[in-house]
């Protein structure tokens, strides 16, 4: 039975090559889509999934109530696990980790490599909360003592030359010795934290400088520098475990308001630090629209076929009229929608096999489509199962239940629900089209307004590099060298990149704070030439000078007067980690974050031997002669040391990286969508041109135009068009909407997107409808009406 229903079914489709071309195409580049889409969201969805322990591990952050903006941080102090471990039951261990701030030269007898990669202080217990495999050491002693260390199989080969590295000893920046202790597996690229080399944070504790104010790290509860993980017992509360953790901060810390509150190991990659929703929303998305593809290519299957369904009528008729009953009838139309379904895969897998190297280069991941692989497989599958089933089953029951009597006598009808019923699937494509294409010039509009929004300093033609060693006492000779290169406009130093100010204190004071109140600042150390450097412009009083009593001297930006409440600032008294100045200058607020975040308080300071990072403006004509006259005098000093630099501009842009990829992925698939769409339109054109090939001869006949013509065919199908923006516009503005309003400073969603949008679609339709019907319109009538 199967076998004659396969034969049947080839005979059908190769009869209709026309139709099944057209269907197969559409369902192949919906699979396609569908598949890579999916890919790309069950790779975000997977992120530290692999952790056993996942559903108990949480990190620890920090809020506070800014004056009336509530701040969250990712950091902790380093205290707070210590005494979450000791004093809350519902701990069972506390993980803290730090990230390692310089550049690792590693030098292994005669051979010196530089690793780029993170690289981490961790607690000893690191092993028993998070899933990094030991290979070879001791997961209950990583570290026995500080000059150990345990790295990554890529590391120790990478180094050693071999993975059986326990023992050897290796030299870090051409001063200390370490132990090799244990390799690790490397960690999967779904990972959040991706640390190739661990350190003790033992180390830290051991070499912690006092401030004269903390004595030790272990009691420094003023310094959130480090990342806290706390895995659970199996029935704890993390909600309660966070209050609990918020009364011990309180009760060692006077003065302090921070909260705490715990974010889950599985929501650290797609969901801020306040726990709001921010990739999250855009993996939902994409979710979303690989459904819709995968139902626009379906639509157009469904679509065909019940168009058609009057030209199968009579061999439903015959089959019936000689026993065949329903039952079979349906298993021979699924039968051929599931040939046409595996046709389609097998073009959509080689189609996915092909772009999966531009989709790789487009989305910054290292997909490898292997069919063998568990989620490939299901995905595969799961596509091919919902391709058959949604395409196939609604014209199996509309084919199978003509009765045979109206057949015969002629009296079949396919107007009313069936008609309405395919007006309303190709309405549901092109809305979702049109969707997608707004999506994507709303996209499109917001990383422009990103790349020219005014962020309150110069980015252009500056590039930034680090100090280190010898380099520190002759910055002022390094300055002058630089100088002398034409290449070279200006030169400044400062101890942050001022495009992520991460330093943040509530260690202030000032004339005229009110009691209780508390305040968090960014705080930057500059010289006397940033300002200048940078093209930012001072509001109030004068920026620094370079004397001596600079160091006295702050200079708020407008938000921190603002939200401390000062009035007529220059020359208030400003107090920040006790030591107390004057206000000399209020600069124009300026973006030292993402776009996402808005700006907040920042505060600077004059301090010449606690910068480190070099800023030097070029003329804008010769950047790269800048470049090398700076790298001419690193190797100067650091002649072992790989000279890393960055244009502020291009680091701008890479914050960028998530939306520009999703912008172009938007609008890879919403061209794919559109094609999906037009082709299934291009079937029921040529299909309802056929149908009426003999009104359009009697037409011509009676003076028709060839305009008339192309008008009658095409504005059933173009009403269907415009309805489906009606829809689109209102649904897209919503959702787009609700996306922009993850970032702080944002475009405006102005009319002409929409129309846009509707002009494309409406004109692509056009076109695609036109070639069958200006075809049907000026064939002779003739031809058509021979037969009558």
């Amino acid at each position: 039975m199967l076998f004659n229903y396969i034969k049947l079914s080839l005979r059908s489709l190769f009869r209709e090559s026309v139709y099944s071309v057209i269907n197969m195409g559409g369902l192949a580049l919906g699979i396609a889509a569908s598949i890579m889409l999916l890919l790309w969201v069950q790779e975000e969805l997977s992120f530290d999934a692999f952790h056993s322990k996942k559903e108990r591990v949480y990190r620890l952050n920090a809020q506070f109530d800014n004056s009336g903006t509530v701040v969250t941080w990712s950091t902790t102090p380093a205290p707070i696990a210590a005494f979450g471990k000791q004093q809350v039951p519902a701990v069972e261990e506390a993980v803290r980790i730090d990230n390692f701030h310089d550049i690792a030269l590693i030098t292994y007898n005669d051979k010196k490599i530089t690793e780029t990669r993170p690289i981490g202080y961790v607690d000893a217990n690191y092993f028993k909360v998070f899933d990094a495999k030991l290979l070879q050491g001791n997961p209950q002693k990583p570290f026995p003592d500080n000059k150990s260390v345990v790295i990554s199989v890529s590391v120790a080969e990478k180094i050693f030359d071999t993975k059986d590295a326990v023992g050897k000893v290796f030299r870090l920046n051409e001063k200390d010795d370490y132990t090799v202790a244990g390799v690790m597996e490397d960690m999967p690229k779904n990972s959040t934290l991706q640390y190739c080399i661990l350190f003790p944070f033992q180390k830290l504790i051991d070499e912690y400088q006092s401030g004269g104010y903390w004595k030790t790290l272990e009691s420094d509860w003023g310094d959130y520098m480090y990342q806290t993980f706390f895995l659970l017992q199996q029935d704890a509360h993390a909600d309660s475990v966070a209050k609990q953790l918020t009364r011990i901060h309180r009760a060692n810390q006077d003065g302090t308001n921070v909260s705490y509150i715990m974010q889950p190991l599985a929501k650290l990659h797609l969901y801020g630090a306040d726990l709001s929703e921010e990739g999250i929303q855009t993996v939902r998305i994409f979710g979303i629209i690989a459904i819709a593809i995968l139902l626009i290519a379906c639509i157009n299957y469904i679509n065909l076929a019940t168009a058609r369904a009057s030209k199968r009528a009579k061999e439903v008729g015959v089959r019936k009229t000689i026993g065949a009953d329903r039952s079979r009838l349906i298993g021979q139309f699924l039968t051929e929608s599931a040939i046409i379904s595996m046709l389609a895969l097998g073009v959509a897998l080689i189609l996915i096999q092909i772009s999966i190297p531009y989709y790789n280069t487009l989305t910054g991941k290292a997909f490898t489509f292997r069919i063998t692989e568990g989620t490939v497989a299901y995905l595969i599958l799961g596509g091919l199962f919902v391709t058959w089933l949604v395409s196939g089953l609604y014209p199996a029951l509309v084919l199978s239940a003509f009765k045979p009597i109206e057949v015969i006598r002629g009296k079949l009808t396919l107007s009313g629900s069936n008609s309405t019923f395919r007006k309303i699937l190709v309405v549901t494509q092109f809305a979702t089209s049109i969707l997608i294409i707004i999506s994507t010039l709303v996209f499109g509009k917001q990383l422009d307004y990103i790349r020219n929004k005014k962020l309150g300093f110069n980015k252009e033609n500056t590039f930034t590099f680090g100090l280190r060693d010898k380099m520190f006492e002759n910055i002022q000779t390094i300055r002058n060298q630089l100088l002398k290169s034409p290449a070279i406009e200006q030169v400044s130093i400062a101890n942050q990149n001022i495009l992520t100010l991460d330093n943040t204190t509530g260690d202030t004071d000032w004339d005229g704070k009110e009691e209780g109140q508390d305040f968090m600042i960014h705080p930057m150390v500059i010289d006397e030439y940033f300002m200048e450097a940078m093209g930012m412009e001072m509001v109030e009083g004068e920026g620094f000078t370079g004397a001596k009593s600079d160091t006295a001297k702050y200079i708020l930006n407008e938000t921190a007067v603002r939200e401390a409440g000062i009035k007529d600032p220059i020359g208030k008294s400003f107090t920040l980690w006790r030591t107390k100045g004057v206000i000399a200058g209020v600069v124009k607020d300026f973006h030292h974050r993402s776009i996402h975040k808005k700006i907040e308080p920042s505060v600077f300071l004059y301090r010449p031997d606690w910068s480190w990072l070099v800023y030097v403006k070029t003329n804008g004509h010769q950047n790269e002669e800048a470049v090398a006259a700076a790298q001419d005098i690193w190797k100067q000093y650091n002649a072992a040391y790989p000279f890393e630099y960055s244009f502020l501009d291009v680091s701008y842009n890479k914050m960028y990286n998530s939306e520009q990829r999703l912008s172009k992925l938007f609008a890879g698939f919403s061209a794919i969508a559109i094609c999906i769409s037009c082709l299934g339109l291009f079937g029921l054109a040529t299909f309802t041109a056929a149908q009426r090939i003999k009104e359009i001869g009697v037409r011509k006949v009676m003076g028709a135009s060839i305009n008339q013509i192309v008008l009658l065919l095409s504005k059933d199908f173009l009403l269907l068009v415009v309805i489906s923006f009606v829809i689109a516009a209102p649904l897209s503005w919503y959702m787009m909407e609700d996306w922009l309003a993850e970032f702080a400073y944002r475009t405006t969603l102005p009319w002409d997107v929409f129309i846009i949008a509707g002009i494309v679609v409406f004109v692509l339709a056009f076109l695609t409808m036109s070639f069958q019907t200006i075809r049907a319109a000026r064939s002779n009538p003739v031809d058509s009406l021979r037969s009558e």
